[in-house]
């Protein structure tokens, strides 16, 4: 045993799969249905912009943002930020979610998520997990083995009512958020601080009349631990006479030629009397511009829940809204915090769409992902075209200015191109009745392979279907993808020498081939090899889910 801390759960080893009816099976982790790449079809767009609204489960949105080169090359390790508010698991029964997943499957969707954003996240970005009470211990070490103990930043706290709940023991007033960094360090560099408040700029006042300004004064002790010095230790006596010698277990700040040199530039203050122990003068011109983002958010200062229905049932009369909404003013500090315009922020549970909304109108890239129809339907994809047409005149609107512009891209994540049929504890994988386009696409995004832009095979279709008759009749550009310098064929019938001669022959110099075909003839895959080293013959589907993906 490693001796590392770990969560373990019922079928911790398996994957999950959806079963169809709006709920999860587990399967092996090698099973298609976990491993397959799904195509992202484009539903619509709407204004001018390549953000990217997903129908679909947020997993294998995630996956083939990652796997199809197409997508890679934008979001793969390029995400700044990643913000989930997922299922907390209490059993609620609610009208545009499934919120009662069993205990185990809801740790193991987690995890699968989790490692999947930890491959789109940038590496000065950071993920934050909204949760109550039900799950926050459990996701917290779930995300100490995904991501690092060393990455976790914090655990903020918002406080969602601005009322108790007075028909409950203990009133819950509180949310969770779970910040983790890609790189801690990096994270710290790159995030951003807070404007200060008015309420924390009235601390700097300027009672001495100093001409540098206001002035806050700081404590001049600190804990006296290992590592002190002994010139830390003296007396100091005030402009009145008083003496002052650091109180128990705590010594001066600063050494006493340190102190003798804040004396005499006039930065140790000892009251308006010269009767008060030390304290030494920060300036407010001389501070940085923000404050450290603390880790209590008061409903004053991010809104609360009841904030946030008010806005959608203004935006949608008559519609029944979430339960717990999230407020504008909530994504917004988070937001902040964590990107800058231009950076991408993704959201795997997108639900009314607010963090989209939020991250739009302060003009950043994003990417939202949500699992139910109804819900894009009635809320996601109208309130993100309100965000753009600029007709969306609540939340922050007004405090950052917006006024319209941008657009995004409707996509919806693709049905299983395999299909796996169990019977009697046997496991079968076929492929179902597809055109040649998707059959090329989904083998290139499997493979990793990119797209060719025209995929010209003997068909309008894009792949070729041929007989044991070989290449006769094919166009000038038989191939379906490239991946740096080897070329992928994808064939829908039975690949045999004849065919592998003809596709050698256009290769140029140097290039190797991957064919993948339904079905081949005997000694067609050696042939391949002895002919074009580094070349490989694929069996479709079987071949693309094994882990050296080559016929021997």
């Amino acid at each position: 045993m490693s001796g590392r801390l770990t969560l373990s759960w019922a079928n911790k080893d398996r994957a999950l799969v959806s079963d169809g009816a709006g709920g999860y099976r587990w399967v092996d982790p090698d099973d298609p249905r976990a491993r397959e790449v799904r195509l992202l079809e484009e539903v619509s767009r709407h204004g001018d912009g390549e953000n990217l609204l997903i129908r679909g489960d947020g997993l294998a949105a995630m996956r083939s943002l990652a796997r199809i080169p197409e997508y890679a090359r934008r979001y793969r390790g390029r995400v700044r930020l990643v913000y989930i508010d997922p299922p907390f698991n209490t059993g609620q029964a609610f009208e545009h979610y499934d919120d009662a997943l069993e205990h185990s499957v809801w740790l193991g969707m987690m995890r699968e998520r989790l490692e999947a954003i930890r491959e789109l996240l940038a590496p000065d970005g950071s993920v934050w997990v909204h949760l109550d009470d039900a799950e926050m211990a459990y996701c917290k070490v779930l995300m100490d083995e995904v991501f690092g103990r060393r990455n976790f930043v914090a655990t903020v706290v918002w406080q969602k009512l601005y009322a108790p709940e007075n028909r409950t023991d203990l009133s819950s007033m509180q949310d969770y958020l779970l910040v983790y960094a890609s790189d801690r360090a990096a994270w710290k560099s790159a995030r951003n601080l807070l404007d200060r408040s008015e309420r924390q700029t009235a601390q700097y006042r300027n009672p001495d009349d100093d001409p540098r300004g206001p002035w806050k004064g700081e404590n001049f002790t600190g804990k006296a631990g290992p590592g002190r010095r002994a010139e830390q230790f003296y007396t100091i006596v005030s402009p009145a006479g008083r003496a002052f010698d650091p109180p128990p277990g705590r010594c001066w700040v600063y050494t006493r030629d340190r102190y003798q040199e804040l004396l005499e530039d006039g930065r140790i203050w000892f009251g308006r009397d010269g009767t008060s122990g030390p304290s030494v003068k920060r300036f407010l011109d001389e501070v940085s511009s923000g404050v450290v983002p603390g880790t209590w958010w008061a409903f004053e200062d991010v809104g609360h829940n009841q904030e946030a229905k008010q806005a959608l049932v203004a935006m949608f009369p008559g519609q029944t809204p979430f339960d717990t909404p999230k407020p504008e003013r909530l994504l917004q500090r988070i937001v902040h915090i964590a990107s800058n315009p231009g950076d991408i922020v993704l959201d795997a549970f997108a639900g009314s769409g607010t963090t989209a909304a939020v991250a739009h109108k302060m003009r950043r890239g994003w990417v939202a992902v949500e699992r139910e129809e109804s819900t894009v339907e009635a809320f996601t994809r109208p309130r993100l075209a309100k965000v753009v047409d600029g007709e969306d005149r609540g939340g922050i609107t007004e405090a950052v200015g917006w006024i319209g512009g941008g657009g995004f891209r409707e996509l919806r994540v693709a049905p299983p191109t395999y299909r796996v049929v169990e019977t009697a504890g046997f496991r079968a994988l076929g492929l179902p009745a597809v055109d040649g386009a998707t059959l090329a696409r989904s083998v290139a995004a499997q493979l990793g392979y990119e797209v060719e832009p025209d995929l010209a095979g003997g068909r309008d279709d894009g792949v070729p279907s041929i007989g044991s008759g070989g290449a006769a009749g094919w166009a000038s550009q038989p191939f379906a993808g490239r991946k740096g310098r080897a070329r992928l064929a994808v064939v829908a019938g039975v690949a045999d020498e004849s065919l592998v001669d003809g596709l050698l022959a256009g290769l140029d110099e140097g290039e190797t081939l991957t064919l993948a075909t339904t079905m081949a003839a005997p000694g067609t895959a050696q042939a391949l090899r002895a002919r074009s080293r580094g070349s490989r013959l694929l069996l479709v589907p079987h071949d693309l889910f094994r882990s050296r993906g080559a016929v021997s």
